[in-house]
Parts: C-alpha cells; structure tokens; sequence
C-alpha cells in the first residue's frame, strides 16, 4: 500500500525504470554494462517505492495518550521557549525520519485543529539547532481533551523539498490519522506542556500512530 503523495513519482519513475531497461537492453551489447544499468533501474524503482509505503497500522488510540506523528528516532527532549503559538515554555520531543523510514505524518492527539500555518524556509539539514525556526515547515495545533494545545511541526531537511500538510482551522480531526507527508525528509517535532509524563527517552525508536510519547 502506498501514500498517494507518491502516485505521481511512481509512475515517472516506473516509466523511467522501463525505459532504461528497454534502452539498455537494445542499445547496450556490453552484457556487465547493460546489466548495471537494469540494475540501477530496479533500484531506483524499489528506492521510490519504501518511500511512500503506507502500511496499516494498528493505531493506538487513547485520549490519554499523546502518540509519535511519524516513524522514526527520538534526537531531542528538552524544555523550550516556544514563540510562535504558545509564547512560554514547552516540552519538545522531536523525532528524526531517516530517507528509509515511512514518512506518513499523523495527527498524535485527537481534537480540534486550532491553528495551521505553512512557512517557506532553508533546507538545512534536519539536526541543525535552527532547523525547526528556519527551515520549511508547518505548524499544526490540535486542541485535544486531556493534554490541551498540543503543536506538531513538520520540518523540510537537506532532502526534503517539498510537505504537505492536510489540516486546516477548525477541522475535528482523529488520533493517528494523516495529517501530511514530508517527501524525502525528515523531522517532526512535537510541544507538550511543561511537567507531562514522557513514555520515550532519547534514542528510542518510534512508530507513527503507535508508539506512545507521552501519558496522563
């Protein structure tokens, strides 16, 4: 099953891959040269593929719970000041995609999507202490029953170029259900409040919509 962020590259791609292979095969007598290039052609093809899988999950749904938005590895838990919604001070937990995790954005909280903004940015990569203010990114706040404001930002990296973010104001929105994609990239970062029972340490490896970042 895959994303349908990712219907258009794969089908350039696969044409791509077939037509590589077509050529090579009919326009290539060097048999080493032309088996590498069909080679490279189904990698790249199965490369575009992993990308934008979208496997089904089993979902863990709770309004107790703030679950993981993305796939990926815990790199930053820290209280900071954060000044684009809230204006005081916040739990950050942010989560790293590398290009070979599944990179479905999901919504961690249910509720109502108080605020969506788009901001264009750098591409710095996606560890850089500035990434999260100045990079391409989105900033999603969903209000949520047990946890209050609950803001999820999806940050571009080196690689990625280009997210998508499907929340809008005002829209009652589901846990663990998609909220964007980042194409080829890269970080998430989630802000709870100050003092909220974390169920992740650094390191720990997530998944998107079942792993449980934090616990009332």
């Amino acid at each position: 099953m895959f994303h349908k962020e990712g219907y258009k590259i794969i089908l350039i791609t696969l044409v791509l891959a077939i037509s590589m292979s077509l050529a090579a095969d009919y326009f290539i007598t060097n048999h080493y040269l032309r088996s590498a290039l069909m080679l490279l052609a189904i990698v790249m093809l199965v490369l575009v593929l992993q990308f934008f899988r979208n496997p089904k999950r089993n979902l863990n749904i709770s309004e107790d719970h703030v679950v993981s938005p993305v796939d990926g590895k815990v790199v930053v838990i820290e209280e900071v000041f954060e000044k684009e919604f809230f204006n005081e001070k916040r739990l950050q937990v942010s989560v790293f995609m590398s290009p070979i995790n599944v990179h479905v954005t999901r919504y961690p909280v249910a509720g109502e999507v108080v605020f969506s903004k788009y901001h264009p940015g750098k591409f710095l990569v996606a560890w850089h202490p500035k990434s999260s203010e100045e990079n391409e990114r989105t900033t999603v706040v969903v209000g949520s029953k047990n946890f209050g404001n609950v803001l999820h930002r999806q940050i571009a990296g080196a690689l990625a170029r280009r997210i998508v973010n499907y929340a809008k104001q005002g829209q009652q929105v589901t846990q663990g259900s998609d909220s964007g994609f980042i194409k080829f990239g890269s970080r998430v970062d989630v802000f709870l409040p100050v003092g909220t029972k974390l169920d992740v340490k650094l390191n720990d490896i997530v998944k998107g919509g079942t792993s449980i970042l934090a616990s009332i």
